[in-house]
């Protein structure tokens, strides 16, 4: 389940459009996929070491606040919560685009497609208040359909190449080599990838945590790399490079050439079980997010109370009502035309968590803080190298959704602040203690 929770967080919708986003790169994207699946290799054995050490703590929260504090945890957590419930209005969103193939009347009436957008939000808000077992078999259930075409565009791959080795230099984009495009084309990448720290924040509904959190994020992150790796590759050598940058469902005309025309219907199908299945896992993570920080006192305390299945019930359905106002608010004509630029700021805003939690590996192992076989000089340079990769992402990204992570930090300053200001007015209003009077000598 811990597996199919990395695997199928990381597997949305994106990853059907992502050959055509990297199309116009040329071959800087092969290059940029090689440092972004390094990279995040790098970032799934960081929080392996820290699900390792540390397998009682409650995740990344955890961590960061046990070698930097409550502060920086927070900003952390902050705008990797916001980006969560972005993360689900966009995948509900785009899982209504794909069913419209199979139900056309969907877009007849103009409230149809947010109203079943929300139906599929809510639905999954129902089965994690089930509890987290069965939202995991519903994740490994999706998890092995969202696989089926991945794969399968893999061995057309390999088909071609055994019974037409030519048709892989017919196609050969000729970009030349460019910093500015491998670093754009990671980012984009990147935002694939994102995900592979999901096993690590349920910390406290997983059983052996010290061993399953770090091989479930080190192995889900390294099957969905190569894959997504591979995937990749495969249209942007088949099918020229004009024709990708301009399609809309890249799987869908690969699968057209070989299989004939009706199989993008198929591909549509699976994309449908791939986005259901990510709303599914990030819906899971987006409860635990909002309990643990409930838990630590910056958000209501009744967003961390359970129902009889263990399900956080307020944070589920508060988290809820958030997406489906984030939801909404897109359908609206004068924002939806600027909404796709949140991909960029949904990939800015996870940045600080996965930075700080590569610089708390790092001010760990030099207080020494990490058990024996944490302290190694590996691990210090699989931090280090981490870090600097998130560096790198935060340049490919641009000015603009920095600016708003920037600013989307600087909200989260103003709800910290405003709680520590509660906590404290709420000490000071307790009853002093009674006076213990003098001791009493003891024989």
């Amino acid at each position: 389940m811990s597996i199919a929770l990395v695997i199928g967080n990381i597997i949305g919708v994106g990853i059907f459009l992502t050959p055509a986003s990297l199309a116009p790169y040329g071959l800087n994207a092969v290059t940029g996929w090689v440092i972004t699946v390094a990279g995040c290799t790098l970032l799934a054995f960081s929080f392996a070491v820290l699900a390792r050490s540390f397998p009682q703590d409650d995740g990344p929260y955890g961590y960061m606040h046990r070698a930097l504090g409550d502060g920086a945890a927070f900003m952390a957590m902050w705008c990797y919560w916001v980006s969560t419930w972005v993360t689900n209005a966009t995948i509900a969103i785009g899982v209504v685009g794909y069913l419209t193939v199979f139900i056309p009347s969907i877009k007849a009436y103009a409230l149809l497609p947010p109203l079943v957008a929300l139906s599929l939000l809510w639905f999954f808000v129902l089965i994690n208040l089930r509890g987290a077992r069965t939202a995991g078999w519903v994740q490994i259930l999706t998890t092995v359909l969202k696989l089926v075409p991945l794969v399968a565009v893999v061995m057309i791959g390999l088909w071609y190449l055994l019974v037409h080795p030519a048709a892989y230099v017919e196609h050969i984009p000729r970009n030349p080599q460019s910093f500015s495009d491998v670093t754009a084309a990671s980012t984009i990448a990147l935002y694939a990838m994102l995900g592979i720290e999901c096993a690590t924040i349920p910390a406290c509904r997983v059983r052996d945590p010290e061993r399953t959190i770090p091989l479930a994020t080190v192995i889900g992150s390294l099957v969905t790399g190569i894959i997504f790796f591979l995937v990749s590759i495969v249209p942007m050598l088949l099918i020229p490079q004009q024709e990708l940058a301009a399609s809309n469902a890249p799987f869908a005309d690969l699968f057209s050439r070989v299989m004939g025309s009706h199989s993008g219907e198929l591909v549509a199908l699976f994309v449908i079980i791939s986005g259901l299945g990510a709303l599914n896992g990030w819906t899971l993570l987006l409860g635990e997010v909002t309990q643990n920080v409930a838990r630590r006192g910056h958000f209501p305390r009744v967003l961390a109370r359970e129902n009889s299945f263990g399900a956080p019930t307020s944070a589920l359905v508060v988290t809820g009502l958030i997406a489906s106002a984030m939801l909404l608010v897109n359908y609206t004509d004068s924002i939806a035309a600027g909404f796709a630029f949140f991909s960029n700021v949904v990939t800015a805003a996870n940045l600080p968590m996965y930075f700080i939690c590569c610089v708390a590996l790092l001010v760990l192992h030099r207080r020494r803080g990490l058990p024996p076989a944490g302290r190694s000089r590996r691990v210090w340079i699989i931090a280090f190298l981490s870090a600097l990769y998130c560096v790198w992402a935060s340049i490919g990204i641009g000015l603009k959704p920095l600016l708003w992570t920037l600013a989307l930090c600087g909200l989260g300053l103003v709800v910290y602040g405003s709680s520590v200001w509660l906590s404290r007015r709420a000490l000071r209003g307790l009853p002093e203690p009674a006076h213990p009077g003098p001791k009493v000598a003891q024989r």
